[in-house]
């Protein structure tokens, strides 16, 4: 292999690691079932409430999608989200629910 090559192929590893924190967990969120709108702002407000644990844990949730259900409803993400055992989390993600559900 060439080393011209080398840098080609660590590209996509590299514009990986540079996925912002609220990038990640906007994904996660919609990959839940949230929608586009709903989860971009949400994301936007968590991301300066919870520490990087908290949020690698919320955009984790993304990996317990139900694929039978298309759009989740806020309800059902509070529900997953009570499951995380994490009052704070649980507070912000309800709160920031709140505020994105009437603007």
């Amino acid at each position: 292999m060439k080393l011209a090559a080398v840098p080609l192929l660590l590209l996509p590893l590299a514009l990986a690691a540079c996925a912002t924190p609220e990038a990640r967990l906007r994904t996660g969120l919609n990959e839940a079932g949230l929608s586009k709108a709903m989860s971009a702002c949400m994301a936007e407000r968590m991301v300066d409430r919870l520490s990087l644990l908290q949020l690698r844990r919320l955009s984790a949730l993304g990996s317990l999608k139900d694929k039978r259900i298309t759009d989740l409803t806020l309800q059902q993400f509070l529900r997953k989200v009570r499951a995380l055992k994490d009052p704070e989390i649980l507070t912000v993600s309800t709160s920031s629910a709140a505020v994105c559900a009437f603007s």
